[in-house]
C-alpha cells in the first residue's frame, strides 16, 4: 500500500516523497482514510508507530480545504508534554511545509508573549499542553469556539499525569456539534473508555500494537550491581563505546542532574534533560543529543517523552522505573523500524522486585549477566517469583530456584517472564505549569 492509495492531496505526496516516505506504517493504513471520512477515531498506537502522521496527515488535509475567516484555531491538538508538543509541530510543520496551515504550540516553562502574539495573529492549528492552555483560557487570550477536530495525543499519559480535570475543562469550551475528535493512546484503561463515552461520537476504533508489545529487535539485558557501585558500572559499559549514541534513564530530577555531572566529571559528554530544566535548557540538551554532540542524555521518564530519534542503538536504566509499564514506554526508543537496539538495566537488590514486574508484564526472555569486576557481593535474591529457566505453573507462579554464579566471565542466564500481567500504578508528573497530586513519594 502507499500512501496515494490513501486518498490524500498532491501537496501533501510531494511533501511525504521529499522526506523519504514512501509506504504508510499500519496506523497509518488503518486511521487515515477513517480521519479524512470524518470518523471520530479511537485508535491504539505507542511511540514510533508512526501515530503522529497518523492524524496529521488527514488534520492538515482538512484545514487546507478552505480559508479560515475567523482567525480562531481550527484544530486542537492536546499532548501531554512540552518536549511532545514541539515533536508534534515540527512534523506537522514538515508535512504542510506546500499548505497554508498556520498554527502554534501552547506550553508552560516559557513566557507567554510569543505565544499571545501568534495568537493574535490568528491560527489554524494549535498543539498545547493542558496547564498552559488552561492559562489562555482563563484570561481570554485564546477562543476555542471554532475547533472542528481535537485530538488528544498519548491520551494514557495525559491521564496518568492528573491531566483529566484540566481536560474536561478544556472540552467544556469547544463546540459540541460537528467536531471530529481522535483519542491515540497506548493503552486502552478504563478512564480511556470512559472518557471516549463521554465526549466522542460513535468511535471507530484501532489497534495495531498489542498492550505492552516491544519490538523483538530489542536485545534485553540485566546487569546485576551493588547499589553503590552503579555508577561505575555505567562508565564501564560507556567506556566500551564512548560512541554509542546512549539514552540513560534515572529516577529522579536530582538523580538525572547528579548522574550528568558525574558522567562530565569522568570525561563523558553527558546532558540531563528533566521537568525542572528551562525550554531553551531541554530544547538545547535534545538538539545537541539529537545531532551527536552529546553522546549520553540523562532523561527523567516523563522528560524524555519528545525524544524521536529513528537510530538510537541503546537505552540504559540506570534506575528502574517504579510503574513496569513505563520500561515499555523507555525502551521503545531504540529497535525501531526493523534495526537492532540493546535496552541495558542495572539492578540492585532494593530493584529486585521492579525487575519481577517488568519480567511479568512483558513475558519474554530476559538476558541476565554478571560483568566482570561487579558481581555483587551477596547474589541479589530474586523470591520465588524470580526470573530464570524454571517454568511458570498454571497460576503465574515460579517455584523456587537456586541462583549458581560462575566465578569469571559475563555469565548468561535466561529469565522468562509469565504471562499474567503486574498491576499498574498510576504515575502523576508535570509539564510545568498544571498543578498536580503525586501518588509517590519521590519527584520525577
Amino acid at each position: 500500500m502507499s500512501f496515494e492509495s490513501l486518498g490524500l492531496s498532491p501537496n501533501l505526496l510531494r511533501a511525504l516523497n521529499e522526506q523519504g516516505f514512501q509506504t504508510p506504517t499500519p496506523i497509518q493504513q488503518q486511521a487515515i482514510p477513517l480521519v479524512l471520512a470524518g470518523h471520530d477515531l479511537l485508535a491504539g498506537a505507542q511511540t514510533g508507530t508512526g501515530k503522529t502522521a497518523a492524524f496529521g496527515l488527514p488534520l492538515l488535509q482538512h484545514l487546507a480545504a478552505r480559508a479560515n475567516p475567523t482567525r480562531k484555531p481550527r484544530a486542537l491538538v492536546l499532548t501531554p508534554t512540552r518536549e511532545l508538543a514541539v515533536q508534534v509541530h515540527d512534523n506537522l510543520r514538515d508535512y504542510g511545509k506546500y499548505l497554508r496551515v498556520p498554527s502554534t504550540t501552547i506550553y508552560g516553562g516559557v513566557g507567554m508573549g510569543n505565544q499571545l502574539t501568534a495568537l493574535r495573529r490568528g491560527v489554524d492549528l494549535l498543539i498545547a499542553c493542558p496547564g498552559r492552555l488552561l492559562d489562555h483560557i482563563e484570561r481570554g487570550s485564546v477562543d476555542l469556539s471554532g475547533i472542528e477536530v481535537l485530538v488528544l495525543d498519548e491520551a494514557d499519559r495525559m491521564l496518568d499525569m492528573g491531566f483529566l480535570p484540566s481536560i474536561k475543562r478544556i472540552l467544556a469550551r469547544l463546540p459540541k456539534q460537528n467536531r471530529q475528535t481522535l483519542l491515540f493512546s497506548a493503552t486502552f484503561a478504563e478512564p480511556i473508555k470512559q472518557l471516549a463515552l463521554e465526549f466522542m461520537r460513535e468511535p471507530q476504533q484501532v489497534q495495531v500494537t498489542p498492550k505492552n508489545t516491544v519490538a523483538g529487535t530489542i536485545a534485553h539485558r540485566v546487569h546485576p550491581v551493588d547499589a553503590e557501585r552503579k555508577r561505575e558500572l555505567l562508565l564501564h559499559l560507556l567506556a566500551r563505546d564512548a560512541r554509542v549514541q546512549t539514552l540513560v534513564f534515572a529516577r529522579t530530577k536530582h538523580g538525572s542532574d547528579k548522574l550528568a555531572r558525574q558522567l562530565e566529571n569522568a570525561g563523558v559528554r553527558a546532558a540531563a534533560i528533566h521537568g525542572n530544566k528551562s525550554q531553551g535548557q531541554r530544547q538545547r540538551a535534545l538538539a545537541d543529543f539529537k545531532s551527536g554532540r552529546v553522546p549520553v542524555l540523562v532523561a527523567t521518564d516523563i522528560a524524555a517523552r519528545g525524544i524521536d530519534i529513528d537510530q538510537l542503538p541503546r537505552v540504559i536504566n540506570y534506575d528502574l522505573p517504579m510503574v513496569a509499564e513505563d520500561y515499555v514506554h523507555r525502551i521503545g526508543r531504540t529497535g525501531r523500524n526493523g534495526a537492532q537496539g540493546e535496552a541495558i538495566s542495572l539492578v540492585t537488590q532494593d530493584e529486585a522486585k521492579l525487575l519481577r514486574q517488568i519480567v511479568r508484564l512483558l513475558g519474554q526472555d530476559m538476558d541476565i549477566r554478571d560483568v566482570d569486576g561487579f558481581v555483587p557481593k551477596t547474589p541479589i535474591r530474586w523470591g520465588n517469583s524470580a526470573p530464570g529457566k524454571a517454568g511458570a505453573s498454571e497460576g503465574g507462579q515460579r517455584p523456587p530456584r537456586k541462583h549458581t554464579r560462575r566465578p569469571h566471565g559475563e555469565n548468561s542466564r535466561q529469565a522468562q517472564g509469565a504471562h499474567a500481567h503486574a498491576g499498574a500504578g498510576a504515575r502523576k508528573s508535570n509539564e510545568g505549569q498544571a498543578p498536580q497530586q503525586r501518588r509517590r513519594r519521590r519527584s520525577r
